[in-house]
């Protein structure tokens, strides 16, 4: 599974080597280490016995400072491997049309895609923070050169909420390396160490928001909308469908690994709050239904895709909020659903519509009948919809429908609330598909658009397979997350928080 990255970043390099002006051979660099990525998650995956820690690669780094280059996975990483893998794969596909410095392009994505692949298998804190950031450096220039609407504006904020978040991050790791005794980085040791209780207290909060910045919390989310309108079709489906998924990958693997007891108690309230977790809650709950209610009144679609994004990432962060094991499960199996779906819509709005169009405003959309002219973008996007609003036999239901029952266990009031976001997210979500692709008003305003492309089919189909393949058999992943989340490595979180 290394080979995720070095295949990744190989491949990075030979795009940026590729002759100037030349579109096929980046391109076709781009698509064979993408799948290569993908085919080494899945064998991995079928390989992989639940509940263990495969180590990958392993060996001294800067002994000095007790920092080792420490590859491995459990369920939880391989999970998202194969999110990556699929979402990476289909990107490609969808960015068939590229041309305009195509080499730095595929280049710059695939550094992207090498990144995230080492943040999940990083089991040293340290490395696990240098791929992070390196992640961030692709993401700015992919939006800056390649984006549209306010683009240089778009990756500016989304590269100083990102480097605020690391800031914070940062500062918690080195005080957690020096306050156990400055000799190891290491993921499993430092979960193991008795952190005393008012160190975890203000380390987990800092740690917690400066990952949960980039999952999208509120209020912290407004660079996740504007981002992904600005961003090129593919960085789009990478920022909502994976990179997002780090800042809540790391909210689990490391600020609750690390710091259980910071969930605790303050030992008062404030407006009803009585620590960290119910705080972090509300916030996330307040993502839900604020997310929601903003994509109810976007007029451009895309900014409806963005804001669904930040409600769809609130379930993300209330089911680690539950602190019970369905609530667990639920939300990094919604990490997965959410990145194939929200894929799919991106793909399907920015390539599909607004590249044929050149227009996203649903007042536009709704004259053209987008249906006819269309059929297939209409079908994928239906399906897109109806796996986002949690339709039964897509992975959305099972996903949502898990966070909730724990957040019923844990906060009944939240619960209940977080369902009108639910109901609101169908209202927005048909609301979209009625106006884009169903509208009544108007004539054929474009009778002439271009047809859907082989690769935009094949990048649509395999989406939309993934999210059908674990709704309907949603134990493909289920029986990889569950037995990671009681493995000894989560001794300490289930103790810290009575489970």
């Amino acid at each position: 599974m290394a080979w995720t990255i070095y295949i990744s970043y190989l491949g990075a390099l030979v795009a940026l080597l590729a002759p100037r002006g030349s579109v096929r051979l980046p391109r076709a660099v781009a698509l064979l280490a993408a799948c290569a990525g993908l085919g080494l998650a899945l064998d991995g995956a079928l390989r992989y016995h639940p509940g263990e820690i495969l180590t990958v690669a392993s060996f001294r780094w800067i002994p000095s400072l007790g920092v080792e280059y420490h590859l491995a996975a459990d369920g939880i990483s391989i999970v998202l491997l194969v999110l990556t893998g699929i979402v990476a794969v289909a990107g490609v596909l969808f960015s068939w049309n590229i041309e305009r410095r195509a080499g730095e392009f595929f280049a710059l994505y695939l550094v992207l895609i090498g990144s995230v692949y080492g943040v999940f298998l990083s089991f040293d804190l340290f490395l696990l923070f240098v791929f992070y950031e390196i992640a961030i450096i692709p993401k700015y220039f992919l939006i800056a050169i390649w984006g549209t609407t306010r683009r240089e504006y778009a990756a500016m904020k989304l590269a100083l909420y990102s480097f605020a978040g690391s800031a914070m991050v940062l500062i918690g790791l080195i005080a957690a390396y020096v306050t156990a005794g400055a000799k190891t980085m290491s993921l499993e040791e430092l979960a193991r160490y008795p952190f005393p209780a008012h160190f975890q207290m203000w380390a987990f909060p800092l740690v917690f928001l400066g990952f949960a910045i980039l999952a999208g919390l509120w209020p912290f989310h407004t660079w996740a909308p504007t981002g992904h309108v600005a961003a090129p079709t593919a960085a789009s489906m990478l920022l909502a469908g994976v990179v997002m998924k780090l800042g809540a990958y790391g909210c689990l693997r490391v600020a609750m690994l690390l710091f259980p007891l910071g969930l605790g108690p303050w030992g008062f309230h404030i407006l009803g709050l009585g620590s960290w977790r119910d705080l972090f809650a509300l916030q996330a709950l307040i993502g839900i239904v604020y997310g929601a209610g903003a994509a109810l009144v976007q007029k451009d679609l895309k900014f409806v895709i963005g804001y669904s994004s930040v409600s769809h990432m609130g379930f993300v962060l209330l089911g680690l909020m539950t602190l019970n094991q369905i609530g667990w499960d639920g939300a990094v199996l919604q990490m997965f659903s959410h990145g194939i779906i929200a894929g799919l819509l991106f793909a399907v709005v920015g390539r599909m519509i607004y590249d044929r169009t050149h227009t996203r405003m649903l007042a536009d959309l709704e004259g053209m009948r987008l249906a006819g002219l269309l059929p297939f973008a209409a079908v994928a996007f239906t399906l897109a919809c109806m796996a986002s609003i949690g339709l039964p036999g897509f992975s959305g239901f099972v996903a949502e429908f898990q966070v909730l029952a724990g957040a019923w266990e844990s906060y009944p009031a939240f619960c209940l609330l977080a369902g009108l976001g639910v109901v609101v997210g169908v209202a927005f979500t048909w609301r979209a598909l009625q106006l884009t692709f169903f509208g009544s008003s108007g004539a054929l305003a474009q009778p002439n658009l271009l047809p859907i492309t082989w690769s935009e089919r094949l990048g649509a189909m395999l989406l939309a397979a993934a999210t059908l393949a674990v709704g309907l058999y949603p134990r493909l992943l289920l029986d990889l997350i569950a037995p990671s989340l009681q493995s000894p490595l989560f001794e300490a979180l289930r103790r810290g928080v009575g489970r």
